[in-house]
């Protein structure tokens, strides 16, 4: 799923091995099996390269098409909206605003297509940030953008209200939004100082598709709405029943031409992509496994990719089920979860090494990073795992199952798509828990219906991948951590966490300061929920036609590591 900065919408992104990398289940990775290795310890930092294939505009092909896989076209459309995917904001990104843009490593700068100016400063102890749209600014109505795109983006993401927004992080600090010196002009007023200005209005939305909480929930449900949008593409077609999405250049544009003629995204399961792809049909493929590489290591006119994945695969525990309701049988549940073994699994042949996942806030490559899970208690560690279960009055049965009351401590594990990687990743953790008397029912279902699956509710633990639009965990924390969240399903938290949260991290008055105690607060939480497992970040490896170039300019995409392009750059080089 996706975080909205760190996972899109936060809403939990998860990405799938198509390469858009936008579903949101973390299956299409790669494995490989080992034993008990005790705790994990991680270096406080690794190495981290984007790897798109860079190339300026002077150095560029004018036209031609580039066609890719994506994991699905959801039916929520609204990337804003709490039910949107990294799939979603994948296709808006092609035909709605890209006010603020990105580098690989999250320094974040002003689109000046749309914005002439942005000032922050510091006025009687608040923090307000002036955007100044550019004159030419207009969405495809004609409606121009203006301080009210900013004040209807604030309002949607604010919390107040019927609004179902992917993240109020940020925008519920808030106090107003008011006209400038002119309506081109928006000032943004904040309660107090706020440490992550940077993070917000990434994204904005037409005033008209936020006039009211029905309107912002409903109106984007199998509708694009291209009137609403703006930018160098429009949707050309847009065939959800055939899965095919493309966009072409748009006359109303005011900036840089787009290179592409066309944009096309087709939906696929993983297991069809490498096939299209060595079939001419794709002009890039997800290679993360050593299977796929293989497929494409004796192909001419093909290059492949690889950079660290701004991402967390995460296995979630949902505490409605009756088995997992019990935080000692979460618990128990992870400490018999040897991450190391699913690794060695997952990258196979991929010549990839990394330290354990250990935070949602941070990645081990950022500054100030800590491994929480450790501090909050987790090791591989089967014998305690036992302890636990003996201790919660689970008995082990004769055929190898605990019981209690008459119950076996049985629940089920989802999947989706047909990747080989993924299944044999169920199989490990299947094993691992029945070492421990636990028995894991394998359910699988299409990569199109992920969503449903997940936002109905109807899974008991499932594995996810959380992608960072941004390089600002820390201002997300409440996505992962509050009640009622898009990103943790687990309904682990309580009514302190989000008390917690704000007093501790959100209060303080500067990243300096909210870092740390993030970091801290991350650990006890995590040791008062076991809700959700980091298990790995990974590396996007992907495979492109010769001279495709500035790929993955959207938001969670990867390649680019934090990297947020102009769509328009993107295309061949010559």
């Amino acid at each position: 799923m996706n975080k909205q900065t760190k996972w899109i919408g936060a809403a939990a992104l998860l990405a799938a091995s198509s390469l858009v990398l936008a579903a949101c289940s973390a299956d299409d990775e790669a494995n490989k099996p080992s034993g008990d290795k005790g705790g994990d310890s991680a270096p406080a930092a690794v190495e981290a390269k984007p790897d798109n294939n860079p190339v300026d505009r002077a150095d560029m092909k004018q036209g031609g098409t580039v066609v890719s896989a994506i994991g699905e076209i959801t039916t929520q459309l609204n990337a804003l909206h709490n039910d949107g995917s990294a799939n979603t904001m994948t296709l808006w990104t092609w035909y709605n605003p890209q006010v603020m843009l990105m580098t690989p490593e999250g320094e974040v700068y002003e689109n000046p297509a749309y914005l002439s100016d942005r000032t922050v400063e510091e006025v009687d102890g608040n923090t307000v940030v002036t955007y100044t749209f550019t004159d030419e600014a207009t969405f495809n109505d004609g409606t121009p953008m203006d301080w009210k795109t900013i004040e209807a983006t604030w309002r949607v993401q604010s919390g107040e209200g019927d609004y179902q927004p992917n993240s109020t992080d940020g925008y519920r600090q808030i106090a107003s939004v008011e006209k400038g010196e002119t309506d081109k002009q928006a000032v943004v007023t904040f309660k107090g100082t706020f440490a992550w200005v940077d993070a917000l209005f990434q994204q904005v939305i037409h005033p008209d598709a936020a006039k009211d909480a029905k309107t912002f929930n409903e109106s984007y449900i199998n509708e694009p709405h291209p009137e609403w949008g703006a930018g160098p593409y429009t949707i050309g077609t847009w065939d959800a029943d055939k899965g095919t999405v493309t966009f072409v250049p748009n006359e109303k544009w005011w900036g840089d031409e787009p290179m592409l003629d066309e944009r096309t995204f087709r939906v696929m399961e993983a297991t069809a992509t490498i096939n299209a792809f060595k079939a001419g049909e794709i002009d890039m493929v997800a290679t993360a496994s050593a299977d796929r590489l293989a497929q494409v290591a004796d192909m001419d006119g093909v290059k492949t990719y690889r950079a660290p994945d701004v991402a967390n695969a995460l296995l979630q525990f949902n505490a409605n089920t009756p088995a997992l309701s019990d935080i000692n049988v979460r618990k128990a549940a992870m400490l018999a979860i040897d991450r190391e073994q699913i690794k060695e699994v997952n990258f196979q042949g991929l010549d990839w090494e990394e330290p354990p996942a250990g935070s949602f806030n941070l990645y081990p490559f950022q500054e100030g990073y800590e491994d929480s899970f450790a501090a909050a208690g987790y090791e591989f560690n089967s014998d305690e795992s036992a302890t636990l279960l003996d201790e919660a009055g689970w008995t082990m049965g004769d055929d190898g199952i605990r019981e209690k009351d008459g119950e076996k401590l049985s629940f089920g594990y989802t999947t989706f798509g047909d990747d080989p990687t993924s299944e044999a990743i169920a199989r490990v953790i299947q094993q691992q828990l029945k070492a421990v008397g636990i028995e894991l029912n394998i359910e699988n279902h299409p990569s199109s219906e992920f969503a449903t699956v997940v936002n109905e509710g109807d899974w008991d633990t499932v594995i996810m991948r959380f992608t960072s639009s941004d390089p600002f965990g820390v201002m997300w924390m409440c996505q992962i951590y509050c009640m009622d969240q898009g990103l943790n399903l687990s309904d682990t938290s309580d009514e302190t966490f989000d008390s917690r949260i704000h007093e501790q991290v959100e209060a303080l008055p500067t990243a300096e300061e909210q870092i740390p105690a993030a970091m801290k607060l991350e650990a006890e939480l995590m040791s008062e929920s076991w809700g959700i497992m980091p298990v790995y970040n990974g590396p996007i490896i992907a495979t492109a036609k010769e001279g495709l170039a500035n790929m993955s300019p959207e938001p969670y995409s990867g390649l680019d590591m934090f990297g947020v392009q102009p769509v328009e750059n993107f295309g061949w080089a010559k």
